[in-house]
């Protein structure tokens, strides 16, 4: 299991990328980056930083957001193989990608997401990174912070009204990081 570093978003982000930029690409052409890791911890941030970097060295990228996958409060378990077979089964097998995205607000499947051609595909969210998603995975990095940070982050962002929703989803995410190992799988670990 790697140690935690600490690093700032930009320091970190760069790490992301010569990690993945390090690697080769998958049978399909692309390298796929998993940013994963319990809700509230920055993964969002940092995937789109490490987007942010990859660009600018001239790398085509692309992002997928777990969130449009999750079908609803309780669907994270289903949303691993949606990710999956969906986005990474195609892309790593030269297919192309796309997905259908949850309806918050409706609580149902809306439009199919297609994911763009690019060099590198980072993927963040919970559940990202577990086993069935790793024999498609370039690098994983472990996003995590104290939990009382992570409460006061989602709060911040939802609102107290979605307190009894995160800590419904806190109980679904210490189930699958147990059963996953996820974090022990990680390329890097960053605490934030």
């Amino acid at each position: 299991m790697p140690d935690p570093v600490s690093a700032d978003t930009s320091e970190a982000a760069e790490a992301a990328a010569d990690l993945v930029l390090g690697r080769a690409a998958g049978a399909g052409g692309v390298r796929v980056l998993a940013v994963d890791g319990p809700s509230g911890s920055g993964k969002t941030t940092l995937a789109a930083a490490v987007g942010g970097v990859l660009r600018g060295r001239g790398v085509s990228t692309a992002e997928v957001h777990m969130d449009d996958l999750y079908p609803g409060w309780d669907g994270l378990a289903e949303a691993v193989g949606l990710v999956t077979a969906q986005v990474l089964e195609p892309l790593t097998s030269g297919a192309p990608a796309a997905f259908r995205r949850w309806d918050w607000v409706a609580h149902t499947w809306a439009e199919r997401v297609p994911v763009p051609t690019a060099a590198v595909v980072v993927v963040e969210g919970v559940g990202c990174g577990s086993r069935p998603c790793a024999p498609h995975l370039t690098a994983l990095v472990w996003v995590e912070a104290d939990d009382d940070e992570r409460m006061r982050r989602g709060i911040e962002r939802d609102g107290e009204a979605y307190r009894p929703h995160w800590e419904r989803w806190a109980v679904q995410e210490r189930a699958l990081f147990a059963a996953e190992g996820t974090r022990d799988r990680a390329d890097v670990v960053l605490r934030t």
